[in-house]
Parts: C-alpha cells; sequence; structure tokens
C-alpha cells in the first residue's frame, strides 16, 4: 500500500469497521509505526495523540480489534480496517463510538456459509455437513425438497415454533446444496437484486 503519511505531518484517518455487521465501530489515527505492528499482531494499533505514543486498542480492556483487512482510500490518506471487535469499542461501554448497537442476528447467515465453506474444503469425519456433501447432488436436492414440505406443514397446521424451526431446517440444507454448486447465499441476494430492479410498475 502507498499510504501518503506526509499530507497530516506523519498520521493518517484509519476507519474502523466490524466485518461481520458493516457497522462503523470507531475513528483513529495511525502513523507507519502502528500500521507496521498492526498488520505484524494482528490486532488494530493506533497512534495516541493524547499519550503521544503507540496504543494496541484493548491493550488495558481486553476488547481487542482483531484484524481483518485494510484498504486505503483514492487518495491514498485514509485507511479502512475491518476487524473483529472483542467486546465494546467505545471507552464508555458501548459498542461503537456513536453508541450504536452492534448488533445484528441476519448476518448470522455469513458466519453460517462461512462455516459450511469450511465443511465443504475440509470434509471432517463425523460431520452431518460432511455426510451431505459426500451423499451427492440429487440426496441433497432431495433434503431441501423434504425440508420444503415440513416447513409448508407446520406453516398450516403447525406450530409458530415449528414452523420457524421447519424454516431454519430449510435455509441450512438450501446452502449446503448452494455450496455443494459453488455458490453463496449471497448469490441469491444478487439474483433477488436483478429481479427488483427488473420489476417495472409493480411493488415486491
Amino acid at each position: 500500500m502507498k499510504i501518503d503519511f506526509q499530507k497530516m505531518g506523519g498520521l493518517v484517518p484509519a476507519i474502523i469497521q466490524d466485518d461481520l455487521t458493516g457497522k462503523v465501530l470507531m475513528l483513529g489515527y495511525m502513523n507507519e509505526e502502528s500500521l507496521k505492528k498492526t498488520q505484524e499482531t494482528g490486532k488494530v494499533t493506533f497512534f495516541s495523540r493524547s499519550k503521544q505514543r503507540l496504543w494496541t486498542k484493548g491493550e488495558e480492556s481486553g476488547n481487542f480489534l482483531n484484524l481483518v483487512s485494510i484498504a486505503t482510500d483514492c487518495d491514498n490518506d485514509t485507511l479502512l480496517i475491518k476487524a473483529n471487535p472483542v467486546g465494546p469499542v467505545c471507552h464508555t461501554g458501548a459498542d461503537t463510538c456513536w453508541n450504536e448497537e452492534n448488533k445484528t442476528n441476519l448476518f448470522f447467515i455469513k458466519i453460517l456459509q462461512d462455516f459450511i465453506d469450511q465443511r465443504f474444503k475440509e470434509m471432517p469425519e463425523g460431520s452431518y455437513t460432511t455426510s451431505l456433501f459426500q451423499s451427492g447432488i440429487n440426496r441433497m436436492a432431495q433434503k431441501v425438497g423434504e425440508e420444503a414440505v415440513e416447513t409448508v406443514i407446520e406453516a398450516t397446521n403447525g406450530t409458530d415454533e415449528g414452523f420457524l424451526y421447519e424454516a431454519s431446517d430449510l435455509i441450512y440444507h438450501l446452502i449446503v446444496l448452494l455450496t455443494s454448486k459453488g455458490y453463496r447465499f449471497e448469490d441469491l441476494a444478487i439474483q433477488l437484486k436483478k429481479r427488483h430492479k427488473g420489476v417495472k410498475g409493480k411493488d415486491y
């Protein structure tokens, strides 16, 4: 990365974003030394303007920011750092420095997709997901069909709890099938987005 540290006297702003939720967590500043330490340790480290020294987030509280990726903006004078936070980020105890809640259950789908991807790569013995992959496309597709039927039955003649349970099974088996075909759940979002743009004069 070619970063222009001289524009602001040796420092550049570093925007910290939660890699999972997409929430902006905080803003700090880095110099060349703190950036290097961040890359070497995997713990986000800033240059503290008040302490006039390097400061690793969480060095006192234990609420570290585990590095995921670093990107520069178009002018090469601002960093976007994606990280996985350990605990609240703000010194006030809030999840973010803007006092926003950094929680969203929807992003668990990404965690599940990543987990199933890993199972597909490693195929560990004793894993139910592994057994599905090894059973072949026809069996995986059949399982999606079975779970769809069970979801419909619970929706029409079952309980709300049973409906949510079976619908969750359906989503899980669908992700397994998608993964076996070389796709991710995000590909469904892309397809839905394309359809949404293509709908003219109609409400979804």
